[in-house]
């Protein structure tokens, strides 16, 4: 059976097959003795994405008291639920995401806790809402992804493609109603010039 860490685009947190490109963690949200989730999805503000691989070092997931490793299909979908870049595992990456969310949002020197504060206010699976669309959906940067009914979907080259726990697929016919779930935030950081790594389904999809 498979654990309950697999994050979806809205930031919940399901147990399934797939386990994906990306780990990252909201604290210590995990009953080691049972390897199952407590009540509360978060202990902390800061909601991180890290690599699968660091240095050699191997972990039991979810057997320690430690972060609660979570699952992410690809970079855009950990964006879509809240997350950015470690600055530990990740820093050349936490740097440029930090560089571009800053020269985004129009400030500057901004530490981390800042960012993640301001995710929190942002984040669907936190804020529990959605968010206006910024632009047409053709013209949102690739990695934003937005929820239309009970779906969300990733935009990739002008195109939305839908989300599943094994990849994206095509879409048939227009997307109606659509909101933002990414954060307005990230978004306008990947507006900024930042580009979220994205499932190699997407390239399939496209064609």
């Amino acid at each position: 059976m498979p654990l309950q860490n697999r994050v979806l685009p809205t930031g919940e947190i399901l147990a399934i097959p797939e386990r994906g490109m990306f780990v990252g963690n909201r604290g210590i949200i995990h009953d080691p003795a049972t390897r199952t989730l407590l009540k509360k999805r978060w202990s902390t503000d800061a909601w991180l994405t890290c690599v699968l691989e660091f240095r050699g070092r191997r972990r039991k997931v979810m057997e320690r008291r430690s972060w609660t490793e979570l699952f992410f299909l690809d970079e855009a979908t950990s964006f879509a639920a809240g997350h950015r870049p470690c600055f530990y595992c990740r820093r050349e990456d936490a740097n440029r995401f930090r560089a571009a969310w800053e020269k985004g949002n129009r400030v500057s020197e901004t530490l981390a806790p800042e960012i993640d504060a301001v995710l929190h206010r942002e984040r669907f699976a936190s804020a529990k809402r959605l968010h206006p669309l910024p632009s047409a959906l053709e013209k949102l940067p690739d990695g934003t992804m937005v929820r239309a009914g009970e779906e969300s979907f990733v935009i990739a080259q002008g195109r939305a493609l839908k989300w599943s726990p094994a990849g994206y697929r095509k879409v048939e016919g227009a997307i109606k109603d659509a909101k933002l779930l990414t954060p307005p935030s990230t978004v306008r950081a990947f507006m900024a010039g930042y580009r979220p790594v994205l499932h190699p389904s997407v390239e399939r999809a496209l064609t």
